[in-house]
Formats: C-alpha cells, structure tokens, sequence
C-alpha cells in the first residue's frame, strides 16, 4: 500500500508539472551568418530551459544583413531578441522605434557581448596572389569580394579594420588619435587610409554582396575573385565544408576585435509575456554550454576558461577596438557609414 502511494503521489506531481508546463515561441532576428551558430545553440537551449521548467520553447530564426534586420525590426518584425553584428544597428532599433532602452549594453555580462570575431581573409589553396596583409588587397590584379558597408556588419567591420591598420602603420602607436599634440600627424594618417580605402573600394573590389553570406556564396560557389574579406568564422565555415585543399583562411596580423551583441525587445517580450523566457535564452549563452558551442563554431568565447580550450584554433592577432580608434559606433557610423559620409565619399 505503501509503494501504491508513492507511485500515485509521483504520478501526481508530474501530471501537476504537465498541467502547468506552458509553450513559448520565441524570434531571434540575427545577422547573416549565425545561421548554424544558433541551429546549434537552439536545440542545446531548448533541452536545458526543459529540464529546467518543464514549459517548451520554440526559437525561430531570421537572417540577412546586420543593418536591413535592424531596419526590418524597426519597421514592424516582432523580434523577442536581436543578436546583430554591431551595437549601432541595435542602437537604431532602440533609437528610431524605442521599442527598449538605450543603454541595452548594461542588461548582460560583457556590454551584452557573449563572443567576438574579427575580420580575416579567404583565398584560393596555395594563396597565388601572396596575400598577407591589408597593403596586399592593392596589389595589381587583385579582385575582392566583400559585403556592402551599408547593408552588412562585417563590411564595416572590415572597412574599419583596414582603415585602422593604416593609422596603425602610420602612428605606430594607436594612442596618438586622442592626443591633442599629435593632431598635424593624426590628421596626415586619416588621409592615407582613406586614400586606401579609396582604392580597395574602387580599384579592387569587383563583388559587393548585401551580407556575409552571399559575399561567401560569390566567392566560393560562384568562383569570384581572388581574396574574400569576411568573418573568421565564415572563413572557417568554407574550410569546414569545401575542405583544406580548395581554400586558406590568412589571420591578418592586425585587425580588429569585433563584438557582436544581443539585446532584449522589451517591448515585444512584454506584449507576448515571452521576457523570462528570452533573458534565461541570452542569458544561457554565457553558460559554459552556450561558450562551448560558440567555440566550435568558431566564434570567440568571452569566457576566458572557455576560449582556453581553443586556443589551438583562434591565431593569435592585435586587435584594437572601435572605441579606441574611431571613438565608438555612432562616430564611426555617421563618420563613415552615413549619407554623404566617408564610405559614400569613396565610392564617387
């Protein structure tokens, strides 16, 4: 009788969980190439939060450009999350359609930024054009194939990384930019790496695509150009699926550290009573689990333990941050990347 009872009294307990167990739908509106980032981390979440509470949840994807998804969320799609390329395009959403706060950086560890990457290049086996470093993408008969600067996230990352390598160059040391007494030096550098962005963008590149992915599409699948700027994790994503022997991933020596971050639309999360449920899904990639997976797909974990364990895949390189350099992303994006700004300037 006794054994009779605690089986009903077990049988209870889990048909109360059932009862109460409810099913969530979440949207997370990332950018172009996280598709398998979060395909993995998606199913890895979903287990743990049932585990957890016994509800469901559901992640549904949305992928394109960093900048159309923050216009796309602006203009109307629900997004219960944003994970983009850069704070600017989550700054706009916070700014245009007030749809969260502005200081979203503060809600999670790391100014919301749970892994980073930065910009390499791609090129075809044996490197037939000798590219090592940003001054080769001029060399003669180098054809590039990039994204769009006014679409994508890497585009600016790129473009920033090679505009900061030639300050670099130039200055020799990064801290100059924001000392006074250096300005005649300081304003002589902007005009050489302007110079050379002029020319990788006119002379150079022969493929502009509207993300990272279709930018990898031309140059893989469609064989254009000789070198690919891109995320480090999509160049490891060609060599992964296309294999060694067609392409090699060339780790600039410097470049720049770029931080990919992940907001909340309160706005969104409150309507649908979804906002528990989206911060433990941002939340659970600072867990060791949502580093790990970060890691192997390349991505480059903000937990330092974590990152430890690839230490045999991420090449060491000097990054300089966009703060440092270009004073954040709304100087950057109205100096560079606005109507009229330096980008548009270029490409006249």
């Amino acid at each position: 009788m006794k054994r009779l009872l605690t089986l009903f009294a077990v049988f209870a307990v889990s048909a109360s969980a059932a009862l109460y167990a409810k099913d969530y739908e979440l949207l997370n509106v990332s950018y172009d190439p996280t598709r398998e980032l979060y395909e993995k981390y998606n199913e890895a979440f979903a287990k743990h939060y049932k585990a957890q509470t016994g509800d469901t949840v559901k992640i549904n994807q949305s992928h394109g450009g960093s900048g159309k998804q923050a216009l796309s969320v602006i203009d109307g799609l629900e997004a219960d999350v944003v994970t983009l390329a850069l704070a600017f395009d989550i700054d706009n959403i916070a700014i245009a359609a007030k749809l969260f706060n502005e200081d979203w950086q503060k809600e999670f560890p790391k100014n919301s930024t749970p892994y980073s990457s930065t910009v390499v290049f791609l090129v075809r086996k044996g490197n037939p054009k000798g590219i090592k470093k940003w001054e080769d993408l001029l060399k003669p008969g180098v054809e590039i194939v990039a994204a769009n600067p006014k679409t994508s996230g890497v585009a600016r990352w790129g473009y920033l990384a090679g505009w900061g390598y030639i300050l670099k160059r130039e200055l020799g040391d990064l801290k100059k930019l924001n000392d006074p007494k250096y300005a005649t030096e300081v304003k002589a550098a902007n005009e050489k790496a302007k110079a050379y962005t002029r020319d990788v963008y006119t002379k150079h590149v022969k493929t502009l695509a509207s993300g990272a992915r279709g930018a990898s599409q031309s140059f893989i699948q469609q064989r254009q150009g000789d070198v690919l700027i891109n995320w480090e994790n999509e160049a490891y994503k060609a060599i992964h699926d296309k294999g060694g022997d067609k392409f090699e991933i060339i780790t600039p020596p410097i470049s720049i550290l770029a931080e990919p971050p992940v907001a909340i639309v309160d706005k969104v999360v409150d309507r649908k009573g979804t906002r528990k449920v989206a911060e433990a899904y941002l939340n659970y990639l600072y867990s060791d689990e949502g580093q790990t997976i970060a890691g192997k797909n390349a991505y480059r974990p903000s937990n330092p333990k974590i990152l430890k364990k690839f230490k045999d895949h991420f090449v060491d390189v000097e990054l300089f941050s966009i703060d440092d350099v270009f004073g954040g992303w709304q100087k950057a994006q109205q100096e560079h990347f606005s109507d009229g700004g330096t980008y548009d300037q270029i490409s006249e």
